[in-house]
């Protein structure tokens, strides 16, 4: 795709964001859409196919917008990994509530095996934040494990939250819930020495896998062995 095409789909994209942003989905029909980007319905086909397809372009599009702050917000914290998973999970709920059509859009139309790209990236991303604090020795419960366990308590929190009206929210709910699901899969300092074997397990596989990227001296059938006996020993 060129770059005058690019320029021209990313234009129509921000002004279906705006229409979702102010009327919902319902808002978003590709006659609207067409309108009011200044173009014909014909060439807004040509370029979405359909409804589904501009709604889909939309999902990324907001995937995209939230990874951009999430990155910019997390660099300003601490290196701690624990606390930027606090801030992290503070950041997806506030992004969700200040873009609700979006949110619900992004993680409430979800179809299995047909997310965009940038969600994957922003999968990704807590998966390498709970690496960090797997490698630290303050993980309780392998990586893949504590990512489901966080992903579905801030998407729930979020859209339960998105469902009440603005006056009657309270926000301490999703702190509340915030701080008993993080204190569940994480340590409260680094395991001392000869101390909750799990964590110390869990973070030899972590540094063994970032050590995979760079070589190591072992096989592949030892790797997978190795890295099989310490997720037994994780519990």
């Amino acid at each position: 795709m060129n770059e005058g095409r690019q320029a021209a789909r990313r234009q129509v994209l921000q002004v279906a964001a705006k229409l979702l942003e102010e009327g919902g989905s319902e808002a978003v029909s590709t006659r609207a859409v067409a309108a009011a980007a200044g173009i014909t319905a014909p060439a807004l086909y040509r370029m979405f196919d359909d409804k589904d397809g501009l709604l889909a372009e939309l999902a990324a599009y907001g995937f995209e917008m939230y990874l951009a702050e999430k990155r910019e917000a997390l660099a300003l914290t601490p290196d701690d990994p624990v606390a930027d998973l606090y801030r992290g999970w503070d950041l997806h709920v506030d992004y969700g509530l200040r873009h609700p059509a979006f949110y619900v859009l992004m993680y409430g139309t979800a179809r299995p095996g047909r997310r965009p790209p940038a969600a994957d990236e922003a999968h990704a991303l807590l998966v390498r934040l709970l690496d960090r604090v797997a490698e630290a020795g303050r993980l309780r419960v392998p990586v893949e494990q504590a990512t489901r366990v966080i992903h579905a308590a801030t998407t729930g929190a979020t859209l339960a939250l998105i469902g009440e009206e603005p006056s009657q929210r309270d926000l301490t709910t999703s702190a509340r819930l915030r701080d008993t699901v993080i204190a569940s899969v994480t340590t409260d300092s680094p395991a001392s020495s000869g101390s909750d074997l799990a964590s110390h397990a869990l973070a030899l596989d972590a540094a063994l896998g970032t050590a995979l990227s760079t070589g190591v001296p072992l096989r592949d059938t030892e790797t997978a062995l190795l890295r099989e006996w310490l997720q037994q020993l994780a519990g």
